[in-house]
């Protein structure tokens, strides 16, 4: 075999070893060894990479052979010392160590091995002498061996001084830059970080680390485009690193390009497929998409590398249409007996168990397993209903009858946002997949752009933030922060007329959005409160919505809410349209041409056969549109009306004057 080819194939292995796919390395020397059999690179790689898998036996034959053909090859002597640590022959592994740093002195990886070896010897005088020398010699590696040790143990504040020692003697030192912006991560300063990382990659083009790391800080800093290209640039330095790949697959998803980013957990996974955490990854998008045999085989391989990954249990619960069968049933029960200690565990474990045996219609036994989920939850989530409270009074003062009519006239863009707000789990899905169904309407999902334009008006005001600050608003300014909102939500848009906004908890923002975009339509998605609640009580919500894991401050959200509606009703009449998820179930046709009719949209009949649509679906109710209409879950809280006794006592009057049954 050609010098040059072995070359490339070592490189190759190399590369997934380095990447963390130890297995795929082993498999590509084997097969390199086969055509090149006296290769002391390959041989001695072979055994590094069985190492990193602890196969230590397996590793020392490779690495005696390797010996054999080139007794001085320093390398070949650490990585047998590394083998014999791991058989517990210490003396031995301490003569290859010594010899290996004989052949190449101070040779850092080594003099540590030694030390470590030392140390399992009872030599301890022997190991501090040795790692005295080598700081000695290099005191900025001290430094960062310190500083390393600080942020494993979280003190970040305590890693920077010596960073910035490392970086006064050698400004080019990327792994102080890269440490260096994990502490102003740390304590927010994005920008910074940002700034530090882009100068690592600039010193370093080739440093995968920085550029996973610049990925990251820029996805935090809501800068999802160049995060998606940064998370490229790891991948492309480091093409057999699968941790490259699966950060690369997870900011594809944030842009929602769904196809790609499956590609690269595919990818992810070819380079090492003992990674539960990638096929969880593939099995959401493919859940996302429709996809749901297909999601679920992926949920079933992560669930085969780790039986115990309670998050995969949850998901498929999640698909909601999933039935779990008896073995399912018994190693969840086992999964959760298991996780004692754990919490994040023990919580989806719970809820999964939850979903099984109302499924089952066990609904005693299923309400306790969720009341204990939620018990567990609330102690881990930071919520304060008094806070709500003030937030929602803060707004209804706000908002007057004469601020809402100083709001633009005159929209920045003829494009039309439909907002669908409400609370989760009151049918706000179905509306949108309707809407979505129809050719003008882009269907989207629960974005986040309200929210940023709220941030964006606290950070221009020297005092005094959102809502107060919208009085000191000129229109103007008004029409930017529309034009803001629709400029913002474009890279989820193809560009149809109208597009949907199903973030729930923007119904506290109707004033705003009436200020700023007078184009567009608001619907309240409702549905039967003890439905609606209950629901969001069985949901494990991945993120935000911390009201939900408890039965009163659930029944006190509920009461905020109505009365923040209430506000809008009475401030702009007829702006908002209020659509119950019953009568849809009851009159389809009727209310699709009443919510048709409401946001402008000629009559189309795909509206009718919304569960036909192909398009992507973020919510927990996903598979559920994907069916025609049912009415199996109206009045599904009467399965569990002996245990809603808090709820029902702090809602019940107000329902019932609203109209809804409590028996």
């Amino acid at each position: 075999m050609q010098v040059a080819a072995i070359t490339q194939e070592f490189e190759a292995a190399f590369a997934r070893l380095r990447g963390g796919d130890a297995e795929g390395a082993v498999a590509l020397c084997r097969e390199t060894l086969v055509r090149s059999p006296d290769s002391i690179d390959l041989l001695t790689l072979l055994g590094a990479s069985l190492n990193s898998q602890r196969l230590a036996d397996a590793a020392l034959e490779s690495l005696q052979r390797a010996l054999e053909i080139a007794p001085g090859f320093a390398r070949a002597h650490e990585e047998i010392g590394r083998s014999l640590l791991m058989l517990h022959r210490v003396d031995d592994a301490i003569s290859h160590f010594e010899q290996a740093l004989v052949l190449s002195p101070r040779t850092e990886s080594v003099e540590r091995r030694l030390a470590q070896a030392l140390l399992l010897a009872g030599r301890g005088e022997d190991a501090d002498l040795l790692i005295e020398q080598s700081f000695a010699r290099s005191p900025q590696r001290k430094h960062l061996l310190a500083a390393a040790e600080h942020q494993r143990a979280g003190r970040y504040r305590e890693s920077e001084p010596l960073l910035r020692e490392v970086l006064a003697v050698d400004a080019d030192e990327v792994n102080a830059m890269r440490m260096l912006a994990r502490v102003a991560e740390e304590a927010g300063h994005l920008d910074e970080a940002e700034r530090l990382l882009r100068c690592a990659v600039k010193v370093k083009p080739g440093f995968d680390d920085a550029w996973l790391n610049l990925a990251r800080v820029l996805k935090d800093n809501d800068q999802v485009e160049e995060a998606v290209k940064c998370s490229a640039q790891a991948a492309l330095v480091s093409p057999r690193n699968p941790l490259a790949h699966y950060l690369h697959a997870s900011m594809l998803a944030l842009m929602w390009r769904y196809e790609d980013a499956i590609e690269a957990y595919r990818e992810s996974i070819r380079l090492r497929a003992h990674n539960p955490a990638a096929w969880v990854g593939l099995g959401n998008l493919l859940k996302t998409l429709g996809r749901q045999e297909e999601g679920i085989a992926a949920y079933r391989e992560a669930l085969n590398l780790r039986p115990g990954f309670g998050e995969v249990w949850w998901s498929l619960a999640n698909l909601k249409t999933f039935n779990f069968s008896d073995a399912d049933f018994a190693e969840m029960e086992q999964g959760l007996e298991d996780a004692t200690e754990n919490d994040d565990v023990r919580v989806h474990f719970l809820f999964a168990l939850g979903k099984a045996l109302e499924d089952r219609g066990d609904f005693d036994a299923a309400f306790a397993r969720y009341a204990e989920a939620n018990s567990i939850q609330r102690t881990r989530v930071s919520y304060d209903p008094v806070l709500t409270e003030v937030k929602h009074d803060r707004i209804r003062d706000t908002f007057s009858a004469d601020v809402l009519a100083a709001g633009v006239k005159q929209p920045a863009d003829e494009t039309v946002p439909i907002f669908i707000v409400g609370l989760p789990r009151s049918g706000s899905t179905l509306v949108e997949q309707i809407l979505a169904s129809h050719p003008l309407v882009d269907g989207t999902a629960e974005l986040p752009d309200v929210a940023r334009v709220i941030a964006e008006i606290s950070r221009r005001q020297a005092s005094g933030g959102y809502p107060e600050a919208v009085t000191r608003l000129s229109a103007p300014e008004l029409q930017e922060l529309g034009l803001m909102y629709l400029q913002r939500t474009r890279r989820h848009r193809s560009g149809k007329p109208f597009f949907t906004d199903k973030m729930p908890n923007n119904f506290s923002s109707i004033g705003l959005i009436h200020l700023i975009l007078p184009q567009a339509k608001i619907i309240d998605a409702r549905r039967h409160p003890l439905d609606s609640l209950l629901g969001c009580y069985k949901q494990h919500f991945a993120l935000g919505q911390t009201f939900t894991f408890d039965q009163l401050e659930l029944g006190e959200f509920y009461l905020e809410y109505r009365r923040i509606m209430a506000h809008w009703h009475a401030m702009l009449p007829g702006r908002v349209l209020e659509l119950r998820y019953e009568d849809i179930v009851r009159e389809q046709e009727a209310m699709t041409r009443r919510l048709l009719d409401y946001c402008g949209l000629p009559w189309d009949s795909r509206c009718l056969r919304f569960h036909e649509t192909e398009r992507a679906v973020h919510t927990a109710s996903s598979e559920q549109v994907r069916q025609p209409l049912y009415d199996s879950s109206v009045n599904g809280w009467r399965n569990f009306r002996d245990h809603l006794g808090l709820m029902t006592e702090v809602i019940g009057p107000t329902i019932e004057a609203e109209g809804w049954s409590v028996k």
